[in-house]
């Protein structure tokens, strides 16, 4: 049957920050192209990438876009009234499927409230909480209101299914859809021993990260500079809505630092760099995919600092996770010191062991997290479509079974 003359669907996005966003921008016109001539509406929440894309946000990204214990709970009693006023948007629109990305706090509060409301309302849930990290539980609980979990992490359907989470699948990380923009060209890396150093330093993309480690990461550069005879240029790529504030930062650090803004200019420091001195997050995968040797630091408030009781893996460290190794070394909060980071950063500023060693196992990457010819957004939009739609018996259609032209 054509798409023509089938009735159109309707889809609620739901993202709680800007990772999120650009998830769903690039899962919308996936579910299009899905679709073929089959009409379909967007609605929910989310930022401008996805407002590109046609989605009329219910609010402002920024309302829910908080982070960290301390600020969730400031801000509380307003995300109390954001989760009912999203509860009651979606019951009175009454969608094919509602796509939760990411945030946890948020999302999951909103699609246990739906689920009680339209029971049979498939929901979908874009990026698995880590539960493979703490509260483990959670996977079990999910599985009374979510029907499927799109995956990121390659060893993430295992997990769910160890903890008896729902059904799972991995998508790929939407970073491998950008490899052009993060490795090198050839001649654009200079060799490990040309002058100067090009030394990526990531102080994070959230105000509380930077707050904590502007300081530590610009003293280590100034014991760098003191312990190598090279010189070191410091690149310092800055989100656009803190760039003003680590540029200012930066002005106290015994190094010049060279602030670059805009996803272009990072992508073309991380071609360009040696090695990097980053925050924790996704970035390090970003490094790894990039061939970038890195040293990886962090620092939390003293409450979130308690969770380290309760985590069940012995590293934070996105790329080695995926890994399966501890190759990146990490410096956590009381070893996040200037000395310790210059310890760690040092023997990766040659051609040295520590980091043959790194740039091997970054060669791994692209098989651990391949999806073949499918890309994640493709295979993200396929899933959610094969959960979504019913077949034409009425009941759910089980994932992996599409048409054989590849749309709906």
């Amino acid at each position: 049957m054509s798409g023509t003359g089938r009735r159109p669907l309707t889809i609620w996005l739901i993202a709680g920050e800007e990772s999120g966003d650009q998830l769903g921008a690039k899962l919308m016109p996936a579910l299009k192209a899905a679709l073929g001539d089959r009409p379909v509406a967007f609605e929910g929440v989310g930022g401008d990438a996805m407002a590109a894309q046609g989605l009329r946000s219910l609010f402002p990204l920024k309302d829910i876009a908080v982070m960290g214990f301390g600020a969730v709970i400031a801000r509380l009693p307003s995300l109390v009234r954001l989760v009912y006023r999203t509860v009651d948007a979606i019951v009175q629109g009454r969608p094919d499927a509602v796509v939760i990305i990411d945030s946890p706090e948020f999302t999951h509060a909103v699609a246990k409230r739906v689920r009680r409301r339209l029971p049979s309302l498939p929901i979908v849930n874009y990026v698995s909480p880590s539960v493979w990290v703490w509260r483990p539980g959670r996977a079990r609980k999910m599985r009374a209101y979510v029907d499927h979990v799109l995956a990121l992490k390659p060893f993430e359907p295992a997990a769910h299914q160890r903890l008896g989470g729902p059904p799972c699948t991995y998508v790929g990380h939407p970073l491998i859809e950008r490899l052009d923009e993060l490795r090198p060209r050839d001649g654009e890396r200079p060799g490990i021993d040309d002058d100067p150093i090009n030394l990526l330093v990531l102080p994070g993309s959230r105000r509380t990260e930077i707050g904590r480690l502007m300081e530590p990461f610009g003293a280590a550069l100034g014991l760098l500079a003191a312990r190598t005879p090279r010189p070191v240029r410091a690149i310092v790529p800055a989100v656009a809505h803190l760039a003003d504030e680590i540029e200012e930062r930066a002005r106290a650090w015994p190094v010049a630092a060279e602030i670059v803004r805009g996803e272009a200019a990072k992508h073309a420091a991380f071609r360009r760099a040696h090695a990097a001195l980053a925050a924790s997050g996704t970035v390090s995968l970003e490094l790894a995919l990039s061939g970038v040797p890195m040293v990886i630091a962090y620092k939390v408030s003293k409450l979130e600092e308690q969770l380290k009781y309760v985590i069940m893996v012995n590293t934070i460290v996105l790329a080695n996770l995926i890994l399966g190794e501890n190759v990146i070394p990490e410096r956590v909060q009381w070893d996040c010191t200037p000395e310790k980071l210059v310890e760690a950063l040092l023997p990766l500023l040659s051609d040295s062991p520590e980091r043959r060693a790194q740039l091997a196992a970054f060669a791994r990457l692209d098989d651990l997290m391949s999806t073949g010819d499918e890309a994640p957004s493709a295979r993200a939009a396929r899933i959610v479509l094969e959960v979504a739609l019913p077949s034409e018996e009425g009941q759910m259609r089980p994932v992996g079974q599409i048409s054989p032209s590849g749309r709906w």
